[in-house]
């Protein structure tokens, strides 16, 4: 079994796909702009984030017709910077609405919104202290 994406269910499918095309800087699959599918994948590794018009799987999963409300999901997003790469997506209209702070001894994370509210959270992983 291998792990192929985590997709968001989103009503306004350009707003989002702006924030992780332009803000964020992931790489779109195939430029659907439009929708309704769109796959998003960072400079390295192996794992994505698609994007799917909610009305579009409502017609599948009619309980999906239903207007989303609270945090959904989480997106998590490692970087190498959090400091520079906050500024950088700072720059494209992000607003981290917290952060970059420590979560632990090893990991420092900021947090902000994409346009359909679900939470992004961006980590920088710290090497071990002796």
């Amino acid at each position: 079994m291998e792990l192929a994406q985590v997709r968001l269910l989103v009503t306004d499918f350009a707003a989002c796909y702006r924030f992780y095309a332009d803000v964020l800087g992931l790489k779109p699959q195939s430029g659907a702009a439009d929708g309704p599918y769109e796959k998003f994948s960072p400079a390295t590794g192996s794992a994505g984030i698609a994007l799917q018009d909610r009305a579009m799987m409502a017609q599948v999963l009619d309980e999906l017709g239903d207007e989303a409300t609270g945090h959904r999901s989480l997106v998590v997003l490692r970087v190498d910077d959090l400091d520079a790469y906050c500024a950088q997506i700072g720059s494209r209209g992000a607003t981290v609405l917290h952060g970059p702070a420590p979560m632990t001894d090893r990991m420092r994370v900021a947090h902000l919104k994409d346009p359909e509210g679900n939470v992004v959270e961006l980590q920088e992983w710290l090497l071990l202290r002796a």
